[in-house]
């Protein structure tokens, strides 16, 4: 993320993070399988990784099976919201329509959802 795109001094960091006590460890920017097995398999302390990127996607259970222990997703969920709103406002100001609406959620559903939780 920060233009240091080697793998062996972003294990040597998190490795000096672990000895220094560290309960989790987490090298944002990890895009690949190999890449995060490799990591995984060097530390002995949780490993965070962040999903929600362009590049880089794998399930729940794929990313489990490489060793991740936790996963962020950092402003992909604000990101996917906002790209939801772009849409439906280039829908009105475009065609002056408003189907978007078609496909939100009911405000019923959303406070179904927080109050059964």
């Amino acid at each position: 993320m920060h233009g240091r795109p080697d793998l062996d001094d972003t294990i040597r960091r998190l490795q000096a993070f672990e000895t220094a006590g560290a309960d989790a460890l987490y090298a944002p920017g990890l895009t690949n399988a190999e890449d995060i097995r490799t990591v995984c398999a060097s530390l002995k302390k949780p490993v965070n990784v962040v999903m929600g990127l362009r590049s880089g996607s794998f399930s729940v259970a794929e990313l489990a099976a490489m060793g991740v222990r936790r996963i962020s997703v950092g402003s992909s969920l604000s990101r996917a919201a906002l790209t939801g709103f772009m849409s439906a406002a280039r829908e009105m100001k475009e065609h002056g329509t408003f189907t978007y609406a078609e496909n939100a959620i009911p405000y019923a559903d959303v406070n179904a959802m927080m109050r059964d939780g």
